[in-house]
């Protein structure tokens, strides 16, 4: 195998740089998500993993280089593989061992993404190199050679960012996704180092699948998984009835199941009330820019029956959770698409009441702040 493997046909060579660039991206989206639960989602944590990641795609790309020119090339190429998926399936189980401690700073957040993705991203980008290498039988053939195996790695890059932005989160779990994919480079990987013997791949085989599909089976620190978020519901313990929605370790909205009149946070204390005072005593027209809970909507379907809410949410798993755990009526009618462009579908010309209540993290969307949208 070894001798074959000196031999890397093109096809294999081309797969297993696909493969590596494509597991990186993976790892580089699905990061945002296995952090949230930690760090929320903020365009500080979005920055520190894609600093984190480039950085390991330089690091391994320089030492896979350079490791290719001191070390036969083919005996890199089985371990770079196994080594780079086994640290991809444990980056959730070192997340979530870190991330209980960590902060929102900047140090923080670059910190706990370097000790959870950076390994992955190295060990993988070193592979290109590694494949360059063998494939690269005489100079007159060098740019060629290291400009298509350029080309494919940005391929597979571009494979994996949408596969999983488009189709992996919305079908599947974060945990399933990426234990998958680190197991499906240490298949690959067990396959290129065959040359060690089948028991030997075997033995480390089986103990992997069973690891995996325990990291599978753990859910993690999410009640809820949505396309945006990590959610989870709590019962107030001083109030049986109430629920407390946490997105992302945010307290995000309140709802009391047998008294929606209820309202525990201050800020829509305030809205309410800047709704009794302003608006008529009849039923009200009101959409609602944002759902969490949905907790104005069933505030107002209470004081004001006959009332049409009108709510636009980007998550559409958050109203499935808002229908099974926290009494959203289905009266109320859900728009589900990015604020800014439903509310031009849904014109506001016939509200009584509007009500801004979009949030991504700590903040309002960009996009949700501009004078534009103000004046939409």
């Amino acid at each position: 195998m070894g001798r074959n493997l000196a031999r890397l046909s093109q096809f294999a060579a081309r797969f297993l740089v696909f493969l590596a660039s494509a597991a990186v991206l993976v790892v580089e989206i699905l990061a945002v998500r296995l952090l949230a639960p930690y760090l929320g989602v903020s365009l500080e944590v979005f920055t520190g993993v894609i600093g984190v990641i480039l950085a390991g795609i330089a690091v391994g790309a320089w030492f896979g280089g350079r490791a290719a020119d001191r070390i036969s090339p083919p005996r890199l190429l089985g371990p770079l593989l196994v080594g780079g998926g086994l640290a991809t399936v444990v980056s959730p189980l070192i997340v979530d061992t870190v991330g209980p401690g960590a902060s929102n700073d900047a140090w923080s957040i670059v910190l706990l993404t370097a000790v959870g993705f950076f390994v992955p991203a190295a060990l993988l980008s070193a592979v290109p190199p590694v494949v360059v290498k063998i494939r690269l039988s005489t100079l007159a053939m060098t740019g060629t050679v290291v400009g298509s195996y350029s080309a494919i790695g940005t391929a597979g890059a571009l494979f994996g960012t949408f596969i999983t932005g488009f189709v992996l989160i919305a079908a599947f779990p974060t945990r399933p996704i990426i234990v998958s994919v680190g197991a499906l480079l240490v298949v690959v990987g067990l396959v290129v180092w065959l040359a060690r013997g089948v028991a030997t791949t075997v033995a480390v085989l089986v103990p992997l699948l069973g690891f995996s599909a325990l990291l599978i089976a753990d859910e993690g620190p999410c009640e809820f998984e949505t396309t945006y978020h990590c959610a989870i519901v709590v019962v107030d313990d001083a109030r049986s009835s109430g629920r407390l929605l946490i997105l992302d370790r945010l307290r995000n909205s309140y709802v009391d199941l047998n008294d929606p009149t209820h309202l525990e946070f201050r800020y829509t204390r305030t809205m309410a009330d800047i709704i009794v005072v302003e608006a008529p005593e009849t039923a009200l027209t009101m959409i609602s820019i944002g759902g969490g809970g949905f907790t104005m909507p069933g505030w107002l379907e209470a004081i004001r029956p006959g009332s049409v809410n009108t709510v636009l949410e980007i998550d559409s798993s958050l109203v499935d959770i808002g229908k099974t755990e926290l009494a959203l009526s289905d009266e109320t009618d859900v728009v589900i698409d990015d604020a800014r462009i439903s509310l031009r579908a849904v014109g506001t010309s016939s509200a009584d009441v509007i009500i801004g209540d979009a949030f991504s993290g700590r903040a309002v969307p960009w996009h949700l702040t501009t004078v534009e949208y103000t004046e939409e």
